[in-house]
């Protein structure tokens, strides 16, 4: 029988060790439970963070998108002025020309070196996409006009160019340049 006493102190000694196994392993096991949640958290804190950082870049980048665009329209926009501020003045030389064509035809000099010249600017022009505003026998078109006088005719529509006074220019989609011109109005008599 002194087995069976050595038997029981040592299935109680293995039971005192597998309690004490269990028990640090449930010990442990809450300390995991523990961590697992604290990384759950940091997880979800980082996550939040890694949103929030996506927001400021995705805005970082509308801002960068808008500042391209706007510094494209900038350039494009001071491209323009200084195209249409040469081509105003190119305009203005065309103009003397066409004056003196005029001026020196009326005396019956012979124009055909000015003719020459003048087709050879027209050529320009149209090589570079600018064309002259069609105005007479137009509406006037505040967009592409200007008037700088008014003339009474019962028999013209209101607001009918009459007179070009100087050739306006469009340069691809933009006018550089108002047709000056002068504009009917029927004359209205007042009844009594």
């Amino acid at each position: 029988m002194q087995n069976n006493g050595a038997d029981l102190t040592s299935n109680n000694d293995e039971t005192d060790d597998l309690i004490n196994e269990i028990n640090v392993n449930n010990e442990e096991g809450e300390q995991k439970i523990e961590n697992i949640e604290e990384l759950k958290n940091q997880l979800e804190e980082e996550k939040e963070k890694a949103i929030s950082q996506e927001k400021k870049i995705q805005y970082l980048l509308a801002d960068f998108e808008n500042l391209k665009k706007r510094t494209e329209s900038d350039v494009q926009n001071k491209v323009n002025s200084i195209t249409d501020d040469l081509i105003l003045k190119f305009l203005s030389i065309y103009d003397d020309f066409i004056r003196a064509r005029d001026a020196l035809s009326k005396q019956d000099v012979n124009v055909d070196g000015l003719d020459a010249i003048l087709k050879n600017m027209n050529s320009f022009l149209y090589g570079y996409g600018i064309r002259p505003i069609e105005a007479l026998g137009e509406v006037f078109d505040p967009r592409l006009h200007e008037a700088i006088s008014i003339k009474d005719d019962p028999s013209l529509d209101d607001n009918t160019v009459t007179a070009e006074l100087r050739k306006g220019y469009i340069l691809k989609d933009r006018v550089i340049r108002h047709s000056l011109v002068e504009i009917s109005k029927k004359h209205k008599e007042m009844m009594n």
